[in-house]
């Protein structure tokens, strides 16, 4: 089962995206809230596996000031972390390497991005299971590197279903 970005819904559901801190505080929070929610939902139909664009964790990239995300949401990073299996993260390219701004809801530069996309790793890296795919010449370069780590992660008895990237071509 797939998963959408939470930040997607709630942006694009039209929850305001302020800069004060308030405000981005609140936002931080609402996506957690949708994530966490997708997550339970998606647990409810009992699929082999759950693929989020996303985590719970990536907020605490995002979040500025006092208290830290984990205690405004009533709980602490390395139980977060503790809910994955494992943690696929797609590390942004920089801007002469293929990042881009195509997508409405993303307000980040490459050089804003790459700082946001270093704390997210700093985060993750707490995970055992962790694995870091960098920014490839060709994007279907990083989606074989994703789907040959994922293959690993899926339970056996499910591997047949994974499709090389090859055989889609």
């Amino acid at each position: 089962m797939v998963l959408p970005e939470s930040a997607g819904i709630v942006f694009g559901g039209g929850f305001p995206r302020r800069l004060d801190m308030v405000s981005a505080q609140a936002a931080q929070r609402a996506i957690f809230y949708v994530q966490r929610e997708l997550e339970n939902a998606a647990e409810g139909q009992n699929p082999a596996v759950i693929l989020c664009d996303r985590g719970t964790v990536d907020g605490g990239a995002y979040w500025t000031g006092k208290p830290d995300l984990w205690a405004s949401v009533g709980t602490t990073l390395p139980s977060q972390v503790s809910r994955y299996s494992a943690v696929i993260h797609l590390r942004v390219p920089s801007a002469d390497g293929g990042y881009n701004q195509t997508n409405p809801l993303r307000l980040e530069n490459a050089e804003q991005a790459a700082e946001i996309d270093k704390r997210i790793a700093s985060l993750w890296a707490k995970h055992s299971h962790y694995v870091s795919i960098e920014p490839r010449e060709s994007f279907i370069e990083k989606a074989a590197r994703v789907l040959d780590v994922l293959t690993q992660q899926v339970p056996e008895c499910c591997r047949h279903h994974v499709i090389p990237l090859s055989k889609l071509a």
